[in-house]
Order: structure tokens, then C-alpha cells, then sequence
């Protein structure tokens, strides 16, 4: 065995069905008695509802939440738990509610409570991406980690299938990372692939039967894991190709990880071969990881090109730029031909060429 470092983190975690109708005495638990719930425009209406049934604990709604945290968007929300006496917030919803809601806690130290509706993940982190000037930077810091996360499997049951697919595909990408982080320990590896595996097996039954309340559990436990892994270890290649292209281009998140996550693997696969292979038997994969992960999104309906994203191919040699511009630990050594190679075939679609040992002699 060797040695290794694992950060646990004190959050409290509550998985079932129905558990939304705990949401009043986590409040109380907490000491805290003035809740505003946080959502996007779409979600408005699910977060007023909820606010209904916590009673005199809910102080006001901000459905203002939008993606990649736009810091006028948060300056907005501070102003409005201000205004409302706000002693804690409650964020229904996908990453960008729950980016929302870390972003007025590293302003306001305020408590949060965490209802995912998506397999984003960010709900187990202490990272806090946010956009300003048209630039996205990322941060770590215990003051963006929620205190409570209510996993309830109920509110993933009308989670549409395109949404499921590239959502469920964004958290696998969290544990790929991980299972070739420098700072990865054996802890995370167990978790990471049982979070590929959960969600491998829960996406294509989801797939065949959006409202399969079994898959769904095993999609949202998966999830769960995988955010504990983007939060226990350093993220390599992919992360930082997925922030370069969602904060200077304003792609949509979940499907900018699907589509690159593929791509990535293939290009740390030569460095990171056990990884590879845990990734591989997670997946039920006899072969290629790279290649199996794209099949994944393909066997989905999932997009699988750059450019059915709206991204212009005259973009990749600034999107490559940037990507190499600040360093990163990373399995493989960066270049900017190398990953500009990348993108061009993340761009078009093309479905990752097969490992080599030719590739695997020259990492």
C-alpha cells in the first residue's frame, strides 16, 4: 500500500426519496430560522413551492440564478438576502443554483442547504467557478462547502433525458480526473470508480425510462461520489479545457464536459493507464476507456461535437491558447499543437482513435 493523504469533509449528507420534506428541521438543526431559497427562472415555480412547505422558515425567493455564476448575478443575491433578514440559504437546482448559493456563502459566511436536481456534484465541493469579464476563474475554499445536502431522488424524476445524459456524463468526467489526480489515494480510486460504475449503469436505463425511480437512485448515488471526488483531488486537462470553453465562449456546461471528456482521456490515456483500465471496468468496457466513454454519450443521444454547441471552428486556436496558457498538474505533458489536435477532433466529432503501444512506449 502506499502511502497516502485523504481530506474527509464535514458535510451531512441525507439520500432517499421524499427527503425535500425534511428541509424545515435542517434549517432548525442548523439554528437558523430565515431561509431564501435560491433558483433559476426556469425552476421558480418548484422553489416557491418548496418555500411553501417550510412555513414561517422561508424568508424570500431569488430566482435569479444563471450559468457559470456571473459575479452581478451574485452581487444581486447578497442585496436580496440582506433585504429579506436572510440567515441561511436553501439552492434547488442544477450547478448553476448551486454555484449560486456557495458564491453568497464565500460573501456572507451563511449557511447552505443543497437540493440537487442534477448530476453536477458541485453540491459535495469546496469549489466555487465564477465568471467576471468574460473570464472564468476557479477557487477553493471551506466557506463555499455546504453545510447539508438533501438528496432527494423524487426531484431527478422529471429531469429530462438530454439534461440526464449530459449531466450524468459531467459527473463521470469528476472521477475520470481523479483516478489520475497526483493527489489521488486509494479512498478516492474506490469511490471514483463505483461513481462511473453507479452512473454508467443507472444513464442508459434512464435513457429507455426517464422515470425508472431505481435508476435514478443509482444515477444521483453515483453523482454523489463523483463530487466527492472533484472535491478531494486536483483536476487536470479536462476541467481546465471545459472552463476555458465555457467561460471565454459561453458554452453550456454539462454538454461541454460531455463532448471533451472523451477526448481528454484519450490524450492522458498513454500517461495514465491504470486509470484507464479502472475507468474501463467501471464502464462494463472490455476495451478502450476513451472509446467507451464516447459510445456512452453516442448510446445516449448525447451531443458529441463542439460545434453543435455554436462554438466557430476560427475559435480553437484561441481556446488551445488559453487552455496552455497557465500551467496545471496533468498526467501527460501539455502543448499547444497537442491540444489544439484535441479540440479539432472534439470540434468535429470524431470518435477517439484506438490506444497504441507504440503511444504507450513514447508517454
Amino acid at each position: 500500500m502506499e502511502p497516502f493523504v485523504y481530506n474527509a469533509t464535514a458535510v451531512r449528507v441525507v439520500f432517499g426519496t421524499g427527503t425535500r420534506a425534511t428541509l424545515a428541521d435542517e434549517i432548525v438543526r442548523l439554528g437558523r430560522s430565515r431561509a431564501m431559497i435560491l433558483a433559476t427562472p426556469q425552476q421558480e415555480a418548484d422553489a416557491r413551492g418548496l418555500g411553501e412547505t417550510i412555513g414561517p422558515l422561508f424568508a424570500g425567493l431569488f430566482p435569479g440564478a444563471v450559468m457559470h455564476t456571473p459575479v452581478e448575478v451574485t452581487e444581486a443575491a447578497v442585496a436580496a438576502a440582506k433585504a429579506l433578514g436572510a440567515d441561511c440559504v436553501v439552492a434547488l437546482g442544477g450547478g448553476s443554483t448551486i454555484g449560486l448559493g456557495k458564491a453568497i456563502a464565500l460573501r456572507t459566511d451563511l449557511p447552505q442547504i443543497v437540493l440537487p436536481t442534477t448530476y453536477a456534484g458541485s453540491e459535495a465541493t469546496s469549489i466555487l467557478g465564477q465568471t467576471a469579464d468574460g473570464a472564468k476563474t476557479t477557487l477553493r475554499s471551506p466557506k463555499v462547502l455546504p453545510e447539508v445536502i438533501l438528496y432527494d431522488v423524487d426531484l431527478t424524476l422529471t429531469l429530462p433525458p438530454r439534461l440526464t445524459a449530459v449531466s450524468g456524463l459531467n459527473a463521470i468526467a469528476h472521477a475520470v480526473e481523479a483516478l489520475y489526480a497526483p493527489d489521488r489515494n486509494p479512498v478516492i480510486a474506490m469511490m471514483a470508480e463505483q461513481g462511473i460504475r453507479s452512473l454508467a449503469s443507472a444513464l442508459p436505463r434512464l435513457a429507455a425510462e426517464p422515470r425508472d425511480a431505481p435508476a435514478r437512485a443509482d444515477a444521483l448515488y453515483g453523482a454523489w461520489l463523483c463530487g466527492t471526488c472533484l472535491n478531494a483531488v486536483g483536476m487536470g486537462l479536462h476541467h481546465k479545457l471545459c472552463h476555458t470553453l465555457g467561460g471565454a465562449f459561453g458554452l453550456p456546461h454539462a454538454e461541454t464536459h460531455t463532448i471533451i471528456l472523451p477526448h481528454a482521456a484519450r490524450y492522458n490515456a498513454p500517461a495514465a493507464p491504470d486509470a484507464m483500465k479502472r475507468v474501463a471496468r467501471a464502464l462494463g468496457a472490455d476495451d478502450d476507456a476513451p472509446q467507451a466513454l464516447f459510445d456512452l454519450a453516442q448510446r445516449l443521444g448525447a451531443p458529441t461535437d463542439l460545434r453543435s454547441l455554436g462554438l466557430r471552428e476560427t475559435d480553437l486556436d484561441k481556446a488551445a491558447a488559453l487552455a496552455v496558457a497557465m500551467p496545471y498538474p496533468n498526467p501527460r505533458p501539455l502543448t499547444e499543437p497537442a491540444i489544439r489536435a484535441l479540440l479539432g477532433d472534439a470540434f468535429h466529432g470524431v470518435r477517439p482513435s484506438k490506444a497504441t503501444d507504440a503511444e504507450h512506449c513514447h508517454a
